[in-house]
């Protein structure tokens, strides 16, 4: 197993099959608006451009991204001579996808022990995303032990404990209300002594005010440091799906004050817009790592560009490997004849 690669292949593309169909939300909105603004025109004309670009902006793609998606995606039509809206939107995705793929998401379990710190407000499925993450490093035969470091939320530390007991992780943690640096510190000193190989640490999501809340995870980043120099080898900042656009102003607080390594995107299920990886990349420059898709404990893995667009498309184009069907037909005028009953063995919708 590569120190970098902490799920198998395998594993990771039998979840997203199992997962892709519970995107219906995206794919259903993406795809009415793909079909209702786009697919029913004829021509590759101006008013093509000007409606892609409202709907990408509309799926959560963000201005800049729709903009050079679209000025791209008009080069290629033009040098590859396209005609069809279809072809179009094929090329689209492919645009889409190499964008997605030129970031290395890989997480960084590079030491013994690695050490991640998770950020996020409060309600973003932080202490959840950790019990998952737990399980899933632990089920590849790693070591690992948590860090329950906030203290300041009721209950945090008894939910942390629950979901470290769905994996069979170990807790260190104080009472609450007690200091989180001394919990890191403690967390971390117990991990070199026992040769643990991932620590994930948990942090607080919400202080009084914002200033506070920064500094209270530069304390705990920075004891973290003391004890291990290189450390954090992850910084990874949790946010929900659903929140979309408002996501990126949450983010680039983070991202100021820990610098991020990674995103960790849950309830990808339960957004109507797909373009939020898009939008949220291009403004922090920062991957998105990891994404959950429901409650279960097996429900997070690693993110899959391709996967996730073949999902966002799937109501609009056929994944890769079907025979591509014929570009929808425009509507019959009135009283126009009705088309010939295609052949046996021709495709049609």
């Amino acid at each position: 197993m590569s120190p970098t690669e902490p799920f198998s292949q395998p594993r990771r593309e039998a979840w997203w099959r199992r997962m892709s169909r519970r995107m219906d939300r995206a794919s259903l909105s993406f795809s009415e608006q793909v079909r209702d603004v786009v697919l029913l025109r004829r021509d590759l004309d101006e008013s093509f451009w000007d409606d892609l670009l409202q709907v990408l902006v509309g799926a959560d793609c963000g201005l800049p991204v729709a903009e050079r998606l679209v000025d791209r995606l008009r080069t290629r039509v033009r040098e590859e001579r396209m005609t069809s809206a279809e072809e179009a939107l094929r090329a689209l995705k492919a645009e889409m996808l190499a964008v997605l793929e030129a970031r290395d998401r890989r997480l960084r379990i590079v030491a013994v022990p690695t050490v991640v710190i998770m950020v996020g407000v409060n309600g973003s499925g932080k202490t959840t995303t950790i019990g998952k993450l737990a399980h899933r490093l632990q089920s590849e035969g790693r070591m690992v032990l948590i860090a329950a470091a906030d203290t300041f939320r009721a209950a945090a530390i008894d939910q942390m404990r629950l979901w470290a007991d769905r994996s069979a992780t170990e807790v260190i943690a104080h009472q609450p209300g007690g200091d989180p640096g001394a919990v890191v510190y403690d967390a971390l000193q117990a991990a070199v002594a026992r040769g643990i190989d991932v620590v994930l640490v948990d942090t607080a999501g919400r202080l009084h005010t914002k200033v506070n809340l920064m500094a209270e995870l530069i304390k705990v980043r920075n004891v973290a440091r003391r004890v291990i120099p290189k450390a954090p080898h992850e910084t990874l900042l949790v946010i929900e799906a659903p929140t979309g656009m408002n996501a990126i102003a949450q983010a680039r607080v983070f991202h100021e004050a820990l610098g991020l390594t990674g995103i960790v995107l849950t309830k990808l299920d339960g957004t109507s817009r797909g373009g939020t990886v898009l939008a949220i990349e291009e403004d922090l420059g920062v991957p998105v790592k990891l994404v959950g898709l429901g409650e279960g404990i097996d429900d997070l893995n690693v993110f899959d560009p391709r996967a996730y667009l073949d999902a966002l498309f799937a109501g609009v184009l056929e994944a890769p490997g079907s025979a591509p069907g014929p570009a929808t037909p425009a509507p019959a005028k009135p009283g126009a004849p009705k088309p010939a009953t295609p052949k046996s063995g021709s495709a049609h919708r």
